[in-house]
């Protein structure tokens, strides 16, 4: 034996049946009571006792909070009640009718075995309780118990059904809320680590390159200022400011880049002007080889992205050449086609093994530039061998709209 009740907080619904339930089991009692004592009946004392004893023991029953928990207390609480109602059900034959809350509570209170027992025992009772009080075996002496008897289980049989449909939907629902937020945070990680990656890449090809020309540019007026002055040439103290005032401009140029990180806007050099004019004073202004930069096609205009993409690339491939190429030229193309945009970056230097170019610390930048390629679904390559120089090239689809 055990309690079928649910352990879950009562719902509205569930209340009013209970306060339904009491209400009935209650009103009967009491109409038991009334027409004992309104029919003068010889037993009406008794059976107005018998009343208050039962509806005292039901109601210890409802307030024990042990019922509802414990299949025991459950158990000698019904067998508690049974027997009252079976001396109410001797001395009035009005006591009959509380068989009807008691198939309620049977049902609900005992496990489904036990309980359709206990209501087979009720309607039993019952039914012999109406014969000894008339005397006359009718139909209607069988048919009330039962018919109430078989009511009671289809109404408790179909609410259980109906209580574990609405368990296994809240059960469904909360396990959808809990992947939605397992999903949220996911996406949520996922975001981070983008957002952590694209700054990377931005840092890299920006603050950290602008801060290795400086450095260059600065080396470049120590050795300036070391040299003597040769016939001809400018004095040490003129080449020395000259790698001094390019290096304040690319220390400008990174704190615009900078501030631009705080304001997420685009690089300034694309906000006055073109891509083909930024990547022209890219050029102009790189320390080391000399670098030619040309166009090819029709130049159109290019997503900010696109842009923005190109722009790194190229700042990332130069700062390579300048840092590791010891080359004395480098080209830098831009190519407009009908379906694609092309960035071609090419140097005479020394050139290296591209299948065992480093991938950690110190070999970020072509990671960064393949990264930012394939984001935007373009394809990024690198031909290069020891002593033959470098060619980084990426294409860019252009979107039906550009």
């Amino acid at each position: 034996m055990s309690s079928a009740a649910p352990s879950r907080p009562l719902t509205p619904v569930t209340r009013v049946l209970r306060l339904c339930l009491h209400a009935l089991f209650a009103g009967l009692l009491a109409l038991a009571a009334g027409r004992a004592v309104a029919d003068s009946a010889p037993r009406a004392g008794w059976v107005v006792a018998v009343c208050a004893l039962l509806a005292a023991v039901y109601a210890a029953g409802v307030r024990a909070p042990a019922v509802g928990r414990s299949a025991l207390a459950a158990g000698v609480w019904l067998a508690g009640t049974g027997a009252v109602w079976a001396a109410l059900l001797v001395l009035s034959p009005d006591g009959l009718w509380i068989a009807f809350p008691l198939y309620f509570l049977e049902l609900h209170l005992l496990r489904l075995r036990w309980g359709l027992a206990a209501v087979a025992v009720t309607a039993c009772a019952a039914i012999g309780g109406f014969l000894g009080h008339s005397g006359a075996v009718t139909p209607g002496a069988f048919l009330g118990p039962l018919l109430g008897g078989a009511v009671a289980v289809a109404t408790v049989l179909g609410y259980q059904a109906l209580y574990r449909e609405s368990e296994r939907r809240r059960e469904l629902i909360e396990e959808l809320i809990a992947t939605r937020a397992e999903l949220a945070a996911a996406e949520r990680g996922a975001g981070i680590l983008a957002e952590r990656e694209r700054l990377a890449r931005e840092i890299h090809d920006t603050l950290a390159q602008g801060l290795s020309s400086i450095q260059l540019l600065l080396r470049a007026a120590e050795r300036a200022l070391s040299e003597d002055p040769a016939a001809g040439s400018p004095t040490p103290a003129a080449a020395a400011l000259a790698h001094i005032g390019r290096a304040r401009e690319a220390a400008q140029e990174n704190l615009a880049e900078a501030r631009r990180f705080v304001r997420a806007l685009t690089p300034p050099d694309l906000e006055h002007g073109s891509l083909a004019a930024a990547l022209e004073r890219l050029c102009s202004g790189a320390p080391g080889p000399r670098v030619r930069f040309s166009v090819s096609g029709t130049p159109r205009e290019l997503p900010t992205p696109y842009e923005v993409a190109l722009l790194r690339i190229a700042q990332s491939a130069l700062a390579n050449v300048v840092r590791h190429a010891r080359a004395d030229r480098a080209e830098i193309t831009l190519t407009f086609m009908d379906t694609s945009v092309t960035l071609d970056v090419v140097d005479d230097g020394r050139g290296f093994d591209p299948a065992s170019a480093p991938s950690g610390e110190g070999g970020f930048g072509l990671p960064a530039m393949r990264a930012r390629a394939e984001s935007l679904g373009g394809l990024f390559t690198v031909e290069s061998a020891p002593g033959q120089g470098t060619a980084v090239a990426v294409t860019l689809p252009l979107p039906l709209e550009a």
